[in-house]
């Protein structure tokens, strides 16, 4: 599994998925705030995703923004699509994601597609199962994401060529 790296002046772009009002109610009154959740990449292998919360939405927004950022992981890309199949499952939400052949395009929906965008990929095959709350299906998404392996971390891990690991020995 990928770690987390540190946010080191990287040009990330920003991207809103969503942004909610959210009531408090009480014996006196009603309280409102703003829940916001934001994507950032940089469009070449590096994505992040923040969940902010304030009583206005601008500052929810920043809040989320900021927690993007130490959120960041890398993720593996080849060729503009993923190396392998890959599933995962956050609470209720399962994604699974595949690799596609070139021209296909983001096949993907919601917030699943915004994470896709902002990591980079050109080419890649989603489904969204299960719970469609926007917070897990990005949490299933960046887990799917974050354990994607390519060739060479794999031939690192087990100490031997790249060409063994294709050769299958």
């Amino acid at each position: 599994m990928n770690k987390k790296i540190k946010y080191t002046g990287l040009e990330l772009k920003e991207k809103l998925v969503g942004v909610t009002r959210v009531c408090k109610v009480t014996k006196g009154r009603r309280y409102f705030s703003f829940s916001a959740i934001v994507i950032k990449g940089n469009e070449n292998g590096i994505v992040g995703y923040g969940f902010g919360k304030s009583k206005e939405a601008p500052d929810a927004i920043h809040k989320a923004g900021e927690q993007a950022k130490r959120n960041i992981c890398k993720v593996c890309i080849s060729n503009g699509t993923i190396p392998h199949e890959q599933e995962s499952k956050y609470g209720g939400a399962r994604v699974l994601i595949r690799p596609a052949s070139d021209g296909t395009g983001i096949i993907a929906g919601g917030p699943l597609r915004a994470v896709l965008e902002a990591v980079g990929l050109r080419n890649v095959l989603s489904k969204s199962k299960g719970s469609s709350n926007h917070h897990n299906v990005i949490k299933a998404t960046m887990k799917a994401l974050s354990s994607m392996r390519d060739a060479s971390i794999i031939a690192k891990q087990r100490g031997i060529t790249i060409q063994k690991v294709y050769d299958g020995c």
